[in-house]
């Protein structure tokens, strides 16, 4: 026996006569005895206080509604009450009737007991169901089964008769159905159209048992196995009920099940594993019936009730004996007035049980019931002394450690008749001390359970402690709008948690917490968790966990508490510690991890924006072995790149240069002038070295292309932030001139670059291309025009080779010094030459003369050029290279200048690649313009033909006629007719109007 769940008290001994049946009305008894007769049995205490004076009437109607715990004494009998022995008897409460089953069915009224209605048909009945819900009766005789229904006043009305295969044993309702138990098989009896359906087999021992269950569904009984099946006669799956032996009789009384064997009464619990609870032993039981909270046992002659145990004693009984389970199902069941003694009743138990799991090693289980105890963290952890913890915090929760196991004054069992066993304090837990049970608590399994429990609580443990901070920091920032410039209460600023005292209760049980945490994961080899834990929000504490973390080389980690509590120089400066051990030909033996350079890098992306200047120190550490990660982190992480550029010219200026090429291949428009022309300086220095070093060997070829001066080439054509006249003052006067004509061009000097191009380094095509170049970035300028000059100008070099070459390297000194275009000389005859020429340009093309706009540049063609050219000798003329561009760029060119400019010599078959494209260029743009003007001329004639028909549209005013303004008449006043021909309107309305309009929008410019 587990304990006493009831308690046997015998009501009534020393029957004179046998009884067959029996029932409970209020506190009164009903026995029907093998006489015929009804006796009424009353509690002593109420009979003695009804002797005097006598009560007026025959009723027993009693003052309770429950039996009482006492001896029960006679009250009065009623002689035959029946003719037959009594089979069974059944108060229906919400009706007030008794039904008594004996040679029929028989409903008398309460408390009186006249007869108020007899079944005759019900005669030869041996088992009965009724249905308290609808008022359904349902009864077995012989092999049929007949349906009755409360009519609701004195009689019942026929609904339904069906027959079965065999008698029936047992029956119950169930829902719309009706279980029934026939000699060895259960059946589910359809009760509208009188469908059966089988379930399963009975036992072979005992006949069928049909016992319906407070949730609707039912137990059925095979031998000693009670089987759970629901209304339609599906077999559940929540176990079965394993008797002693098979019941005759079977009761529910939640949350027990009682059933009557044939050497005692066994209750059972009614929760899976329906485990026995206690045996009462009572020999001859013939009857066994559920009354309110009370179970009646009838023997042949007496009569004993099982009263329930209170509650309270039960649970002290179940935890005394160490069933917490049941003990904690009986919690539930105190009264609902009850809610705080019933939690801490519940939380009690659940402590007392986590501390018996723990001991004997159900580890996962005892945390569960911490969980459900909700103890204090420091509790539990009081459990694992191995568990640093902050030494402030655990003075702190002794103080509530002592008070969890002391005793409670509202868990006494003063206040729920309990024994004092179950709140007594939990010595076994402080007297655990030996080195056995200290190994046992830090070992793997109890080191997951602590896991499991801290993770468990942690969710509204941070929480809080975060609503905390966010609450200080709201108020601080709504304290300092009101603190005026004169207070003198200082505020540290805190970048960090590090720097932040902790101060409150939520946030100093939120560091225990994630401290101890962080410690179990590393103990049983989770680094990965412990990882994860630091990179989100967590409160550990720094000292205690950066000292765990060093004896045990979790560098990782260790970074991690640096980097989540803003310790970033404490950081970079262990992750470049390791970086060196990891790249030393003997790395430590605790290092178990390469660290490589590139870690450092990682790590100060997310600072660039909060710490630049860190990251830029730090960055110093790694230059040298990872330049390109070091630079792209530079432009990445948006720091300046003045201030980048000037760190990197003091502490690494061979660098420097692979940050401006690298920022300026990310973004062009992002490096500001002064770096572009800082970039170029240092190309032209490293070109003005390698070029020093060849001439000194005599080796120098404006051919040679090295590297560097392919940037600086490449760089002086893209770029525009540098200023060329400073770089051309350094450029040697007898070399590097594909430099020189770059910057010559940026300064708009086209003469001298394409001298340059065509003379010095006899590269044409390279004069041609900057020629392209010009013309095409200036196709889309408003002056458009002045761009074709370019090529022009390479004629005029191509035709006089000796006037641009002459006094060349003077030319470009005086530039650069006086930073002064340089304005040719016009020549005294150059009057009489452009005369003929401009007759000989007239008649070959018929074009109109036009001239040349210098338009601020050099290229500019005097007419004193054109007899230097024809003066000259021609024989240096490079007619060819004329000829070849004219005929490549004959679009480009204005023919009537080119022509200009060529020699009297030319012979026009050698102009036919220029000039033969161009007149058909000129005729079909003379077509062109003439079938437009011709369409133009269309045009306006239509305009002009519709203008006079819209003209000549006719109005016909008749007497009739109205203004659509003031709805008057016409007549003979002027009028206005609108565009659509039919609306027509006075003349004077029609003015009125437009002055209304004129009035409004006035108005409305005067409102905005």
């Amino acid at each position: 026996m587990v304990h006493s769940a009831y308690d046997a008290f015998q009501l009534i001994t020393n029957s004179s006569t046998k009884i067959d049946a029996i029932e409970s009305y209020g506190s009164t008894l009903l026995l029907s005895c093998s006489d015929g007769s009804l006796r009424i049995y009353a509690p002593e205490s109420s009979a003695s206080e009804q002797r005097s004076p006598p009560p007026p009437s025959s009723d027993f109607s009693s003052q309770t509604l429950e039996l009482k715990k006492e001896a029960y004494v006679l009250e009065r009998t009623i002689n035959g009450f029946s003719k037959k022995p009594m089979l069974a008897m059944e108060v229906l409460k919400s009706r007030e009737l008794l039904l008594s089953l004996s040679e029929s069915i028989a409903f008398h009224r309460l408390p009186n007991l006249e007869t108020l209605a007899v079944i005759t048909k019900a005669k030869g009945a041996n088992a009965y169901s009724w249905d308290e819900r609808r008022g359904f009766l349902c009864f077995a005789r012989q092999k049929r089964i007949c349906i009755f229904r409360h009519d609701g006043g004195r009689g019942f009305v026929e609904v339904k008769e069906f027959g079965v295969p065999d008698t029936v044993k047992s029956m119950s309702w169930c829902g719309e159905n009706i279980c029934l138990g026939i000699r060895r098989d259960y059946v589910i009896l359809n009760s509208t159209n009188g469908a059966i359906s089988e379930v399963f087999p009975s036992g072979r021992i005992a006949p069928p048992l049909v016992v319906s269950l407070p949730s609707g569904e039912l137990l059925l009984g095979k031998d000693n196995i009670g089987m759970f099946v629901d209304q339609n006669g599906k077999l559940l799956q929540e176990g079965r009920i394993s008797w002693s032996e098979a019941p005759a009789a079977v009761v529910v009384e939640n949350p027990y099940i009682v059933g009557l064997l044939p050497r005692y009464v066994e209750i059972r619990s009614l929760q899976d594993p329906y485990s026995l609870i206690q045996t009462v032993v009572l020999r001859n039981v013939r009857r066994l019936l559920q009354s309110t909270h009370v179970i009646i046992v009838v023997l042949e002659n007496s009569v004993y009730g099982l009263f329930p145990v209170p509650i309270g004693a039960q649970i002290v009984q179940l935890t005394a004996s160490g069933n917490f389970e049941e003990a904690l199902a009986l919690c539930k069941l105190l009264p609902p007035e009850d809610s705080s003694l019933r939690a801490a009743k519940e939380q009690s138990i659940h402590l007392r049980y986590a501390h018996y799991l723990f001991e004997n090693g159900s580890y996962e289980d005892a945390v569960e019931h911490f969980l459900a105890s909700q103890v204090e963290i420091s509790y539990v952890l009081s459990l694992y002394p191995s568990i640093i913890l902050p030494k402030s915090f655990v003075i702190l929760e002794q103080e509530k450690y002592v008070d969890v196991s002391g005793d409670n004054p509202d868990l006494s069992r003063g206040s729920s008749s309990m024994s004092d066993d179950l709140e007594s304090s939990l010595p076994h837990v402080f007297d655990s001390e030996s080195a056995d049970l200290e190994s046992k608590k830090m070992s793997h399994n109890t080191l997951m359970a602590l896991i499991k429990f801290l993770q468990r609580k942690r969710y509204s443990v941070v929480e809080k402690a975060a609503a905390e901070g966010t609450e200080e920091a709201v108020s601080d920032a709504v304290g300092n709008n009101f603190v005026a410039y004169g207070n003198t209460r200082s505020k540290k600023p805190s970048k960090s948690r590090a720097s932040t005292a902790i101060s409150s209760v939520a946030r100093d049980i939120a560091a225990v917490l994630d401290t101890a945490l962080l410690q179990a994961l590393l103990l049983t080899g989770q680094p990965s968790a412990a990882l994860e834990l630091l990179k989100g929000l967590n409160y550990c504490d720094v000292k205690i966990c950066r000292e765990f973390l060093l004896e045990r080389n979790q560098f990782v980690c260790l970074l991690e508490l640096y980097k989540c509590n803003g310790m970033h120089r404490e950081a970079l400066n262990l992750l470049h510690k390791l970086v060196e051990e990891s790249n030393s030909d003997n790395p430590p033996a605790e290092l178990t991890q390469k660290f490589k350079p590139d870690k450092i890098i990682d790590y100060l992306k997310p600072l660039c924006s909060t710490d630049p200047m860190l990251v830029l120190e730090f960055s110093m550490l790694v230059l040298e072995s990872c330049p390109t990660q070091t630079i792209e982190l530079f432009l990445s992480g948006n720091i300046p790149a003045d201030l980048v550029n000037s760190y990197l010219k003091q502490h690494a200026p061979s660098l420097q240069t692979t940050y401006l090429e690298l920022m300026l291949a990310m973004n062009e428009n992002g490096i500001s002038g002064n770096l572009q022309n800082e970039m170029v300086q240092i190309y032209l220095s490293e070109v003005l070295d390698w070029y020093a070093d060849f001439n000194s060997q005599r080796k120098w070829d404006e051919k040679n292309y090295s590297p560097t001066r392919k940037k600086l080439l490449s760089a002086l054509d893209s770029i525009s932030g540098y200023n060329p006249e400073v770089l051309l003052r350094r450029l040697p006067p007898d070399a590097l001139y594909e430099e020189r004509a770059i910057l010559l061009g940026k300064m708009n000097q086209h003469e001298l670059a394409l001298s340059i191009y065509v003379h010095k380094l006899n590269v044409p095509e390279l004069a041609l291309s900057y020629c392209d170049r010009v013309y095409e970035s200036g196709v889309d300028q408003p002056s458009a025009k002045s761009y074709g000059n370019i090529y022009l100008t390479l004629l005029q070099i191509y035709l006089n080779p000796q006037r641009t070459t002459r006094n060349l390297e003077k030319r470009i000194t005086s530039l650069v010094s006086s930073r002064s275009p340089v304005i040719p000389k016009v020549s005294p005859g150059a009057a009489k030459t452009k005369g003929l020429l401009s007759k000989k340009i007239a008649e070959i093309e018929g074009a109109e003369e036009t001239r040349i706009s210098p338009s601020g540049t050099d290229s500019g063609i005097s007419d004193g050029d054109t007899d230097d050219i024809i003066e000259e000798g021609a024989s240096t003329v490079m007619l060819n290279k004329v000829i070849d561009l004219l005929g490549q760029r004959w679009d480009r060119i204005n023919g009537a200048q080119a022509l200009r400019l060529l020699p009297k010599e030319t012979k026009l078959k050698n102009l036919l690649p220029f000039l033969g494209p161009l007149l058909r260029k000129s005729r079909e743009s003379y077509r062109n313009f003439s079938v437009i003007k011709s369409l133009r001329e269309s045009e306006n004639l239509q305009v002009k033909d519709e203008l006079y028909s819209q003209r000549k549209n006719v109005v016909k005013i008749t007497g009739d006629s109205m203004c659509s303004l003031c709805n008057k008449k016409i007549g003979t006043s002027v009028f206005a007719v609108y565009p659509n021909g039919k609306t027509i309107i006075h003349f004077v309305c029609f003015k009125d109007s437009q002055n209304m309009k004129a009035v409004g929008k006035g108005s409305t410019s005067r409102k905005r």
